[in-house]
């Protein structure tokens, strides 16, 4: 494995009941606190009422930007930006899932400089500090609650780029399984196909001797794929919703990848899709992975193919060579998926072919090539893109 410092600064507030600490986990910050969220869930659920209930408790005035949408867009940064600005925020708190989360993070670091976020978004400038957020998670997905990374989305040129910096790790986060019982099911399969999309896109790497890690991500996922039907049978199990919550976070927490760089291709390939189309992410990744996966396969690395397939999905290689053994994971991946009721091709979405111009041309705006288990050009995108359709 190569060299490594692993640092997170995040202080993870796991369990039921565990709301009741956000009064005091706020108090070192101030009391001009901005409410970042979503749509209208977290009122008609009651979480937005015990929020303000401990915000009270510390006598916090309390502004609210709500609206954010599941590609959060930059237009709603600079809202959020203007709001801080204006109002002397001292904290910003997100309540919800990886958008809402990942619209803060933006906005923290914007109401600290006259720089427009989309130039610190698209790495045209840096970012130098933050305002100090916290999180309030209501759907197990990104990761985000753990991590510095945010994703936004410019809807007037069609662009969505990933982006962090050392300044966007939220100072805690609060995680109760009992707030995510209400996400419907289609939000809760989305949530399972991107936290296994983030194990697979570690998974798959060129650094050598990553037995550990390797262990890590085939666990998160051997664990997500026992839970995810248990789950959507029984979708008020705390136990089930607790082991996806869990997993969502590990994910993408810096932990499984100590040591190597992983590929995030699928990653680039979807979001060109949903900059596009608007689409879920998750929805986007199940379509994408598995062809991804096919159109990377090759003799070379067909044994790490194989790996995963044997580990993880305990395919049978008796009779096979790698490469047919790693073809029947990747069938394996794609059969999951579909069992769950994630999107299989493109066409779900209604996208078609007159699109993939377009979209491969997006993969493509920060640099000719792109990913790092094998490098892709556009070209590369338009036959993947092609193949999910």
């Amino acid at each position: 494995m190569d060299n490594f410092t692993y640092q997170n600064p995040t202080k993870l507030i796991f369990g039921k009941g565990q709301l009741e600490k956000l009064s005091e986990e706020i108090k070192p910050y101030g009391n001009r606190v901005l409410i970042v969220y979503g749509g209208g869930s977290i009122k008609r659920n009651g979480l937005y009422d015990n929020v303000l209930k401990e915000l009270a408790k510390i006598g916090a005035e309390v502004f609210e930007l709500s609206g954010v949408e599941p590609n959060p867009r930059i237009s709603t940064v600079r809202k959020g930006v203007e709001i801080c600005k204006n109002e002397a925020i001292e904290f910003l708190l997100a309540v919800g899932g990886g958008s809402t989360i990942d619209c803060t993070k933006a906005i923290a670091v914007g109401a600290t400089t006259d720089i427009d976020m989309w130039d610190i978004v698209t790495k045209k400038a840096s970012a130098a500090s933050a305002l100090p957020f916290g999180t309030v998670l209501t759907l197990a997905a990104t990761g985000s609650e753990m991590n510095a990374g945010s994703v936004i989305t410019n809807w007037e040129t069609n662009e969505k780029h990933g982006w962090g910096t050392p300044y966007t790790f939220p100072k805690f986060s609060i995680l109760d399984p009992q707030h995510t019982y209400s996400v419907p099911r289609d939000q809760t399969v989305y949530g399972i196909v991107d936290m296994m999309s983030h194990v697979l896109e570690h998974y798959f790497h060129r650094t050598t001797e990553t037995h550990v890690q390797d262990r890590f991500c085939e666990g998160i996922l051997l664990t997500v794929i026992e839970t995810a039907p248990k789950l959507l049978a029984d979708p008020e199990n705390y136990e089930h919703r607790a082991t996806i919550m869990l997993n969502g976070t590990l994910a993408l927490n810096g932990m499984v990848n100590m040591g190597y760089q992983g590929d995030w291709a699928t990653h680039n390939l979807e979001h060109a899709v949903s900059a596009v189309h608007d689409i879920p992410h998750g929805g986007g990744l199940a379509i994408l992975f598995p062809n991804w996966m096919r159109h990377v396969l090759d003799e070379e690395n067909a044994p790490r193919f194989k790996q995963f397939a044997v580990r993880v999905f305990g395919v049978d290689t008796t009779g096979k060579s790698d490469k047919e053994a790693a073809l029947e994971g990747i069938d394996r991946l794609r059969d999951f998926w579909s069992s769950i009721g994630a999107p299989a091709t493109l066409s779900d979405y209604d996208i078609h072919e007159s699109s993939v111009e377009t979209m491969a041309d997006k993969t493509v705006i920060a640099r000719p090539e792109f990913g790092v288990y094998k490098r892709l050009s556009r070209q590369d995108s338009i036959e993947i893109y092609k193949a999910s359709l």
